[in-house]
């Protein structure tokens, strides 16, 4: 994640939920807010309800990864959090990712070069 930090804290989330706009589909939820930096801050959150910690470990990784492969063509100066809805629960790796793009797209966030 190149140009990338985390979201750590509990308070900058709820910033992001509470500011930002956000836009779902099926697999994910995606909360965007501009954070006026060079940088995009990308915060994963995964419910208890979508499994146990084994499958939320597993989803958050699928999740980080998708989004790795997809950074650079990502708009920068974003907080984006992800949340994973519960039929994400056995999602396959590019299902996740398309999912993760489809979002994006809607978010108009995501530059096809």
């Amino acid at each position: 994640m190149k140009n990338t930090e985390s979201l750590k804290k509990n308070n900058d989330f709820r910033i992001v939920y509470r500011n930002g706009k956000s836009v779902s589909n099926r697999l994910l939820v995606l909360y965007k807010l501009p954070n006026n930096t060079n940088r995009n801050r990308l915060g994963i959150s995964v419910s208890k309800k979508v499994g146990n910690s084994v499958v939320r470990s597993r989803i958050t990784r699928l999740i980080r990864e998708s989004y790795r492969k997809h950074e650079d063509k990502v708009s920068i100066g974003w907080d984006l959090v992800i949340i994973a809805r519960n039929p994400a629960n056995g999602a396959t790796f590019h299902e996740i990712s398309g999912s993760m793009y489809d979002v994006f797209k809607k978010h108009k966030i995501y530059e096809d070069k």
